[in-house]
């Protein structure tokens, strides 16, 4: 077994967290905050919440509570989706703080994407969906 080349990919994978953890301090939210107006942001102005769950992996529970706080502070309101869907869609100060808290996140992983070859792009993404879809398959296995 290779432990430490594993290892390796888990320090990065945990040291990029951090990074996103501390820009999610420096914007005054929660991690999970911050996942969630990233995907509303970045899937328009509204989302449902099962796919902001699909889409970060975080507890239907755990976003609730997010939501309830970003509600609270006047960033997002609940609105009805598709059928028993609820959207969560920014209010205009969502809006104003998005431009000025997630859009440049946006921009700042745009330049070091686009700093690299289309050849790195797809090669990123394939081993990265492979690692993920491995990882899926073998935990299913591991614990049923």
């Amino acid at each position: 077994m290779h432990y430490l080349q594993a290892g390796e990919f888990t320090h990065l994978a945990g040291e990029i967290n951090a990074l996103y953890h501390e820009a999610a301090v420096k914007m005054g939210l929660s991690d999970s905050a911050m996942n969630i107006l990233y995907v509303v942001c970045e899937k328009g102005d509204a989302c449902s919440q099962s796919e902001i769950s699909r889409l970060t992996g975080i507890s239907r529970q755990t976003i609730n509570s997010a939501i309830r706080k970003l509600e609270k502070d006047g960033i997002v309101y609940l609105a009805p989706g598709k059928g028993r869907n609820t959207l969560v869609c920014l209010t205009e100060r969502g809006r104003a703080f998005a431009a000025e808290k997630i859009f440049p996140l946006f921009d700042l992983e745009n330049q070091i994407w686009n700093a690299w070859t289309p050849e790195e792009q797809r090669q990123y993404l394939t081993l990265t969906q492979k690692y993920r879809d491995a990882l899926k398959h073998l935990l299913q296995q591991r614990f049923p």
